[in-house]
């Protein structure tokens, strides 16, 4: 479970959470979502190659507080068996929004998916976190920063200029 502080109200936050389409703009492991109908989704992730580069599923919202509470599990028979919450609750004092996200997940290939999912840096917890620090920064600020398609130099290319 992770949890930010975002400095928005919360009818905002819930909107753009509620429509699962905006999902991949903040979660880097999700190549899409598609919405179904008004409850049901199909999703796509990224996932290490050795389990085939992707896993796909379907996914209905289980419950849904507008405003405050979103919850949703993947149907029966998806290639990957989870199921999370959000929640939207005012922080004291007009400072905006708790935002909390909770996640359970079976991994593809049972025990063996999550030590590779570990191995690859695609555990959940990790992306929770990272995945909430972009809809802080999208919703507070417009855009998500990343490092993608920037320059960056070797640290061979400093210790060759250091020993010439």
């Amino acid at each position: 479970m992770e949890s930010f502080l975002i400095d928005k109200p919360a009818e905002e936050l819930y909107a753009f959470w509620r429509d699962v389409e905006n999902l991949p703009r903040i979660m880097t492991h999700l190549k899409s979502v598609q919405r179904l109908d008004d409850r049901k989704s199909h999703w796509i992730a990224t996932a290490p190659a050795i389990v085939g580069g992707s896993v796909e599923w379907d996914a209905e919202i289980s419950s849904d507080q507008p405003n405050s509470h979103i919850a949703w599990r993947s149907l029966p028979g998806s290639g990957l068996e989870n199921e999370g919450s959000v929640e939207f609750k005012r922080a004291p004092g007009e400072r905006g929004t708790a935002v909390r996200v909770s996640l359970k997940y079976a991994p593809p290939v049972g025990a063996a998916g999550r030590w590779i999912a570990k191995l690859f840096g695609s555990e959940p917890e990790s992306l929770i976190r990272e995945d909430l620090r972009s809809f802080k920064r999208l919703m507070e600020i417009g855009e998500v920063l990343t490092t993608n398609g920037q320059p960056r130099g070797s640290c061979f290319a400093g210790v060759g200029r250091l020993m010439h």
